[in-house]
C-alpha cells in the first residue's frame, strides 16, 4: 500500500461527525469517562460513558438514545479533527467510537460495508479504478478488494489517527490497506475530487458523515458534479444516503442533485445495522451514464457476503 500526503481545505471526517465543542473524553476518579462540553457551545451531540455503559444521545436521532455495556476502554485519543476513542463491549466485541458516535463495531460493521460497496462494483461491468472519500476503517476497503477486476484503488482519508487505531484494534477491517492495489491519500476529500482529471474512476463511493455541519456539502450540488467529472461514462456512485425512519428530508436532497447530475439511474439501498439508529442506514446509487445498469446480483461472486439476505435496492419514485 502507498501513502500520500495533501493539504486539507476542509474537513472530511471519517463518518457522521459531530460539533468540534466536544471535547477530549479523560477518566474521572470512579473509572468512568465523560465528553467535556465547551460551555460557551450547543453540542451537537451529547455522548458520555458512565460507569458500566456508553450512551448516544443527537439531535439527528430525537427522544431517543442507544447504550451499550463497557466491559473495557482500550484507547482515548484527540486527533487534530475529533475524539477518538475504541472499547470492548459485551455484545457487539470492539467499538470503535468518533467524537462520541459509535462509527462500527466488529459484529455488525459488516453489513454496512458490504451494501455501500458491493451493490455499485456489482452494478457495472468489470470496474477498476475506484475511488473511497472517507472510510479511515478500511472496511470499504477489504471488500473492494474482493473485486478481481479492481486494478487501483485511492482512498483520500482526512484524520491519519482513525487509519490507525483502525490497523491496531480492527484488524480484520483495516486488512484491506495491506492490498498492493491502495494507495493512501491522508487529506481532504473534497479537495482531493476537485483535483482528480475527467473520467477517472470506474466507482466512487463516499463512506461519509452525516450531511450536517462540515460535512454537509458532501451532499450538494458543487459536490455531486465533482464526482459527476471523476466518473466514466457509465460509472457509479454509492453514498451514505441517512434512515428512512429519520430523514427523509435529507434523502430526498440526495436523490434530487443525483436526478439532476447524473444521466442514468438513480436508486437507494439499505440494510439494517444494529447499532446505528433504528438500526437502519442505506446508501444512494447513481450512474454517470445514459443507460440503467441491470439490477446488482451478488449471487455466483466468489467472495462471501455475510449479508446479502437483507439488502434492498429500490428505485426511487420517478427514477
Amino acid at each position: 500500500m502507498a501513502e500520500t500526503g495533501s493539504a486539507a481545505a476542509t474537513d472530511l471526517p471519517l463518518k457522521r461527525p459531530r460539533d468540534d465543542g466536544e471535547k477530549e473524553a479523560n477518566n474521572n476518579n470512579n473509572g468512568s469517562v465523560l465528553m467535556e462540553m465547551d460551555s460557551n457551545k450547543q453540542p451537537d451531540c451529547i455522548s458520555s460513558v458512565i460507569p458500566g455503559w456508553f450512551s448516544e444521545i443527537s439531535p439527528m436521532w430525537p427522544g431517543e438514545a442507544h447504550s451499550l455495556k463497557v466491559e473495557k476502554i482500550l484507547f482515548q485519543g484527540k486527533s487534530d479533527y475529533q475524539n477518538v476513542m475504541v472499547f470492548q463491549s459485551s455484545t457487539y466485541g470492539k467499538v470503535l467510537i468518533l467524537d462520541g458516535v459509535i462509527q462500527l463495531t466488529e459484529r455488525d460493521e459488516c453489513a454496512y460495508q458490504e451494501m455501500i460497496t458491493h451493490l455499485p462494483l456489482c452494478s457495472i461491468p468489470n470496474p477498476k479504478k475506484v475511488l473511497v472519500i472517507g472510510g479511515g476503517d478500511g472496511g470499504v476497503l477489504r471488500e473492494v478488494s474482493r473485486h478481481s477486476s479492481v486494478e487501483k484503488i485511492d482512498i483520500c482519508e482526512i484524520d491519519k489517527m482513525v487509519v490507525d487505531v483502525s490497523k491496531q484494534f480492527f484488524p480484520d477491517v483495516a486488512v484491506g490497506f495491506e492490498d498492493p492495489r491502495v494507495t493512501l491519500h491522508i487529506g481532504d476529500g473534497v479537495a482531493f475530487l476537485k483535483a482528480v482529471p475527467e473520467g477517472t474512476y470506474d466507482a466512487v463511493i463516499v463512506d461519509s458523515s452525516d450531511p450536517i455541519g462540515p460535512a454537509q456539502e458532501l451532499f450538494e450540488k458543487p459536490f455531486f458534479e465533482s464526482v459527476a467529472k471523476a466518473l466514466r461514462p457509465g460509472g457509479v456512485v454509492s453514498t451514505q444516503a441517512e434512515s428512512i425512519w429519520l430523514h427523509m428530508h435529507i434523502i430526498e436532497d440526495i436523490v434530487a442533485n443525483c436526478r439532476q447530475i447524473f444521466k442514468g439511474s438513480v436508486n437507494y439501498a439499505w440494510t439494517t445495522v444494529p447499532t446505528y439508529p433504528r438500526t437502519f442506514l442505506a446508501s444512494c446509487l447513481a450512474v454517470n451514464s445514459d443507460l440503467s445498469p441491470s439490477m446488482p446480483s451478488l449471487h455466483g461472486h466468489p467472495f462471501p457476503i455475510r449479508i446479502k439476505w437483507c439488502m434492498f435496492l429500490h428505485s426511487m419514485p420517478g427514477c
